[in-house]
């Protein structure tokens, strides 16, 4: 088990906050919502991928094809 310091706490939101702000600015993007239209999903699955999940994906595809 981790435990943390109330000064690693508060780093930890920081981050939080920051990707909060960096994942709305990527969902926003063309680049991300071109690639949602590329991979249709039906509405149960968007509804079971919250958009965390679905930027992390676009991320992590995005770099695969980067690092091919």
């Amino acid at each position: 088990m981790v435990i943390f310091s109330a000064s690693q706490k508060s780093e930890f939101s920081g981050d939080t906050q920051i990707w909060e702000s960096l994942k709305q600015a990527i969902a926003s993007s063309s680049g991300f919502q071109r690639w949602e239209l590329e991979r249709p999903m039906d509405k149960e699955q968007l509804q079971d991928v919250g958009i965390d999940y679905r930027v992390r994906r676009y991320l992590r595809e995005t770099l695969e094809t980067l690092a091919y």
